[in-house]
Protein backbone atom coordinates (compact mmCIF):
# COMPACT_ATOMS: atom_id res chain seq x y z
CA UNK A 1 0.00 0.00 0.00
CA UNK A 2 2.99 2.49 0.44
CA UNK A 3 4.11 1.87 -2.02
CA UNK A 4 1.65 2.65 -3.94
CA UNK A 5 0.42 5.82 -2.38
CA UNK A 6 4.34 6.74 -3.07
CA UNK A 7 3.76 6.02 -6.80
CA UNK A 8 0.99 8.07 -6.39
CA UNK A 9 2.36 11.09 -4.88
CA UNK A 10 5.38 11.09 -7.46
CA UNK A 11 2.93 11.51 -9.99
CA UNK A 12 0.96 13.95 -8.57
CA UNK A 13 4.56 16.19 -8.00
CA UNK A 14 5.36 15.97 -11.40
CA UNK A 15 1.92 17.09 -13.03
CA UNK A 16 1.49 19.22 -10.74
CA UNK A 17 4.65 20.67 -8.61
CA UNK A 18 5.42 20.72 -5.57
CA UNK A 19 2.34 20.60 -2.90
CA UNK A 20 2.37 24.15 -0.75
CA UNK A 21 0.07 22.45 1.81
CA UNK A 22 -1.45 19.19 2.67
CA UNK A 23 -4.25 17.74 5.53
CA UNK A 24 -4.49 14.15 6.86
CA UNK A 25 -8.47 13.36 7.79
CA UNK A 26 -8.78 9.66 9.54
CA UNK A 27 -12.21 8.33 9.52
CA UNK A 28 -13.97 5.52 12.15
CA UNK A 29 -12.59 2.27 10.23
CA UNK A 30 -10.72 3.80 7.09
CA UNK A 31 -6.97 4.39 6.27
CA UNK A 32 -5.67 7.95 6.66
CA UNK A 33 -7.08 10.04 3.24
CA UNK A 34 -4.46 12.95 2.97
CA UNK A 35 -5.38 16.39 0.61
CA UNK A 36 -2.38 17.30 -0.94
CA UNK A 37 -3.12 21.54 -1.99
CA UNK A 38 -0.98 22.74 -5.31
CA UNK A 39 -0.92 26.00 -6.25
CA UNK A 40 -0.73 26.74 -10.46
CA UNK A 41 0.59 30.24 -11.32
CA UNK A 42 -0.24 29.79 -14.72
CA UNK A 43 -1.31 32.02 -17.80
CA UNK A 44 -5.23 32.19 -17.14
CA UNK A 45 -4.56 33.41 -13.42
CA UNK A 46 -3.72 31.24 -10.16
CA UNK A 47 -5.89 28.14 -9.69
CA UNK A 48 -5.46 25.76 -6.76
CA UNK A 49 -5.43 22.52 -6.92
CA UNK A 50 -6.60 19.91 -4.57
CA UNK A 51 -5.38 15.93 -5.05
CA UNK A 52 -6.36 13.17 -2.21
CA UNK A 53 -3.78 10.83 -1.87
CA UNK A 54 -4.57 7.05 0.54
CA UNK A 55 -8.26 6.92 -1.97
CA UNK A 56 -5.64 4.18 -4.30
CA UNK A 57 -4.44 2.21 -1.70
CA UNK A 58 -7.12 -0.26 -2.18
CA UNK A 59 -9.11 -1.16 -5.16
CA UNK A 60 -12.49 -0.14 -5.57
CA UNK A 61 -14.86 -3.07 -5.27
CA UNK A 62 -18.08 -3.32 -6.87
CA UNK A 63 -20.98 -3.47 -3.21
CA UNK A 64 -22.56 -6.45 -5.38
CA UNK A 65 -19.38 -8.94 -5.06
CA UNK A 66 -19.44 -11.73 -2.74
CA UNK A 67 -15.88 -10.88 -2.07
CA UNK A 68 -13.08 -7.86 -2.24
CA UNK A 69 -10.42 -8.76 -3.99
CA UNK A 70 -7.29 -7.36 -2.37
CA UNK A 71 -5.39 -6.66 -5.77
CA UNK A 72 -7.42 -6.50 -8.88
CA UNK A 73 -9.83 -3.47 -9.18
CA UNK A 74 -10.17 0.12 -10.12
CA UNK A 75 -8.37 2.66 -8.39
CA UNK A 76 -7.78 6.43 -8.64
CA UNK A 77 -7.70 10.19 -6.57
CA UNK A 78 -9.52 13.02 -7.09
CA UNK A 79 -8.36 16.05 -8.15
CA UNK A 80 -10.60 19.46 -7.74
CA UNK A 81 -9.17 22.71 -9.35
CA UNK A 82 -10.60 26.30 -8.79
CA UNK A 83 -9.80 29.54 -9.27
CA UNK A 84 -7.23 30.67 -6.09
CA UNK A 85 -8.17 33.84 -3.63
CA UNK A 86 -12.43 34.53 -4.20
CA UNK A 87 -13.20 31.69 -1.76
CA UNK A 88 -12.44 30.11 1.55
CA UNK A 89 -11.72 26.81 -0.53
CA UNK A 90 -9.13 25.26 1.58
CA UNK A 91 -12.07 24.47 3.30
CA UNK A 92 -12.94 22.24 0.76
CA UNK A 93 -10.24 19.71 2.44
CA UNK A 94 -12.59 17.25 4.95
CA UNK A 95 -15.10 17.07 2.15
CA UNK A 96 -12.73 16.06 -0.57
CA UNK A 97 -11.68 13.26 1.89
CA UNK A 98 -14.95 12.70 2.63
CA UNK A 99 -15.67 11.94 -1.14
CA UNK A 100 -12.65 10.32 -1.39
CA UNK A 101 -13.11 7.69 1.36
CA UNK A 102 -16.57 6.93 -0.07
CA UNK A 103 -15.51 3.59 -1.69
CA UNK A 104 -13.86 2.21 2.04
CA UNK A 105 -16.82 3.78 3.81
CA UNK A 106 -19.69 2.76 1.55
CA UNK A 107 -18.43 0.28 -0.95
CA UNK A 108 -18.95 2.49 -3.86
CA UNK A 109 -16.86 2.69 -7.46
CA UNK A 110 -16.57 5.80 -8.34
CA UNK A 111 -15.99 6.39 -11.73
CA UNK A 112 -16.52 9.12 -14.44
CA UNK A 113 -20.46 10.36 -14.75
CA UNK A 114 -20.94 9.72 -10.98
CA UNK A 115 -22.44 12.27 -8.90
CA UNK A 116 -20.68 12.63 -5.23
CA UNK A 117 -22.72 14.79 -3.00
CA UNK A 118 -20.59 15.75 0.37
CA UNK A 119 -24.63 17.21 1.86
CA UNK A 120 -23.51 20.52 3.20
CA UNK A 121 -20.92 22.86 0.87
CA UNK A 122 -17.91 21.98 -0.42
CA UNK A 123 -16.49 25.46 1.21
CA UNK A 124 -18.21 28.41 3.01
CA UNK A 125 -21.05 29.63 1.11
CA UNK A 126 -20.20 27.54 -1.81
CA UNK A 127 -23.01 27.48 -4.31
CA UNK A 128 -22.21 23.39 -4.68
CA UNK A 129 -22.40 20.67 -2.59
CA UNK A 130 -22.02 17.97 -5.24
CA UNK A 131 -19.41 17.40 -7.66
CA UNK A 132 -19.90 15.68 -11.13
CA UNK A 133 -16.70 12.84 -11.78
CA UNK A 134 -14.80 13.73 -15.51
CA UNK A 135 -12.87 11.42 -17.57
CA UNK A 136 -9.32 11.31 -16.72
CA UNK A 137 -5.90 11.19 -18.65
CA UNK A 138 -5.68 15.58 -18.70
CA UNK A 139 -4.21 17.17 -16.12
CA UNK A 140 -2.31 13.94 -15.11
CA UNK A 141 -2.12 10.76 -16.67
CA UNK A 142 -2.80 7.28 -15.47
CA UNK A 143 -0.25 5.85 -13.20
CA UNK A 144 0.38 2.28 -14.55
CA UNK A 145 1.04 -0.07 -11.56
CA UNK A 146 2.93 -3.89 -11.84
CA UNK A 147 -0.03 -6.47 -12.60
CA UNK A 148 -2.33 -7.91 -11.77
CA UNK A 149 -2.64 -4.04 -10.17
CA UNK A 150 -5.11 -2.01 -12.52
CA UNK A 151 -3.80 1.49 -13.10
CA UNK A 152 -4.94 4.73 -10.79
CA UNK A 153 -6.65 7.40 -12.32
CA UNK A 154 -6.63 10.80 -11.43
CA UNK A 155 -10.04 11.92 -11.56
CA UNK A 156 -10.96 15.34 -11.97
CA UNK A 157 -14.26 16.81 -10.29
CA UNK A 158 -16.34 19.35 -11.86
CA UNK A 159 -18.42 21.07 -8.86
CA UNK A 160 -22.67 21.20 -9.55
CA UNK A 161 -24.99 23.02 -8.27
CA UNK A 162 -28.32 21.58 -6.78
CA UNK A 163 -30.12 22.31 -10.21
CA UNK A 164 -27.43 21.06 -12.26
CA UNK A 165 -27.07 18.24 -10.09
CA UNK A 166 -31.10 17.48 -10.76
CA UNK A 167 -30.57 17.90 -14.12
CA UNK A 168 -27.89 15.73 -14.51
CA UNK A 169 -30.05 12.85 -13.21
CA UNK A 170 -32.68 13.03 -15.70
CA UNK A 171 -30.27 13.74 -18.82
CA UNK A 172 -27.06 12.49 -18.07
CA UNK A 173 -23.70 13.52 -17.29
CA UNK A 174 -22.51 14.49 -21.09
CA UNK A 175 -25.56 16.67 -21.91
CA UNK A 176 -24.70 18.78 -18.58
CA UNK A 177 -21.19 18.94 -19.91
CA UNK A 178 -22.14 19.67 -23.39
CA UNK A 179 -24.47 22.84 -21.72
CA UNK A 180 -21.15 23.61 -19.55
CA UNK A 181 -19.22 24.01 -22.71
CA UNK A 182 -21.96 25.65 -25.32
CA UNK A 183 -22.45 28.50 -22.46
CA UNK A 184 -18.73 29.01 -22.12
CA UNK A 185 -19.19 28.04 -18.46
CA UNK A 186 -15.82 28.65 -16.27
CA UNK A 187 -15.82 25.33 -14.03
CA UNK A 188 -13.15 26.80 -12.28
CA UNK A 189 -15.04 29.78 -10.76
CA UNK A 190 -15.78 29.02 -7.10
CA UNK A 191 -18.65 31.55 -7.31
CA UNK A 192 -19.93 30.80 -10.31
CA UNK A 193 -23.90 30.82 -11.21
CA UNK A 194 -25.85 27.17 -12.39
CA UNK A 195 -25.78 27.56 -16.30
CA UNK A 196 -29.02 28.08 -18.01
CA UNK A 197 -30.88 24.44 -17.52
CA UNK A 198 -33.91 25.28 -19.71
Amino acid sequence: MEDVLALVEARLRTALGEPDARAAVTFLGTDRIEVLRFQDRGGDGDIVRYATLGMSAHPMTDPTAALADPVKGPRAELVLSVRAGLADTDKLLRPLAVLAASPQVEGVVVAPGASLDVGGPLWPDAPFSSVLVAEPGGLVEDLELDGPMDPVRFLPLLPMTSNEAAWKRVHGAQELQERWLTHGTDLRDPLRRAVTLD
